[in-house]
């Protein structure tokens, strides 16, 4: 099953700023809901361990997240690909943009997904509730770490 999402956030706070903190591992092990594990393994790659739960589906995934593309402070291209298990896989990407935005930063992405497995039975609609939420609630958190500075 693929999907699309595509969204913005309005960060007060500079390009630069928000370019550090969204290559910190730590800033985004706090804001990724369910990580258990995010590792920098080189600069432009990460293995990431996180229990996420869709409807009836509870998994612990566990994959690999690369960067390319990498325009700083402007924006980059992030993919990845995980196994949950019996839940089943996914992969994708998502390329984010930083630009300069009423004093502060706006953030857009794009992001292009595939999942298959027991996950992918539940339905689209569920899928794409979930999937908004999770990236909901990552937004929410990383504006949350921006504002503290």
């Amino acid at each position: 099953m693929a999907m699309t999402m595509t969204g913005e956030v309005q960060l007060p706070a500079s390009r630069d700023t928000v370019w550090a903190k969204l290559n910190d591992p730590a800033v985004l092990k706090s804001c990724v809901p369910g990580c258990e594990q995010l590792d920098k393994t080189s600069d432009t790659e990460f293995q990431a361990v996180a229990s996420i739960k869709v409807g009836p589906v509870k998994a612990r995934w566990k994959g690999k997240v690369r960067l390319s593309d990498i325009d700083p402070p402007n924006g980059y291209k992030i993919s990845g690909e995980g196994e949950g298990g019996v839940a089943g896989f996914a992969k994708g990407g998502a390329v984010v943009a930083l630009a300069d935005k009423d004093g502060g930063t706006l953030l857009t992405y794009n992001v292009e997904a595939q999942i298959g497995g027991k996950l992918a039975q539940l339905g689209q609609r569920l899928i794409n509730s979930a999937a908004k939420k999770t990236a909901d609630d990552f937004f929410a958190n990383f504006a949350k770490v921006v504002q503290q500075g």
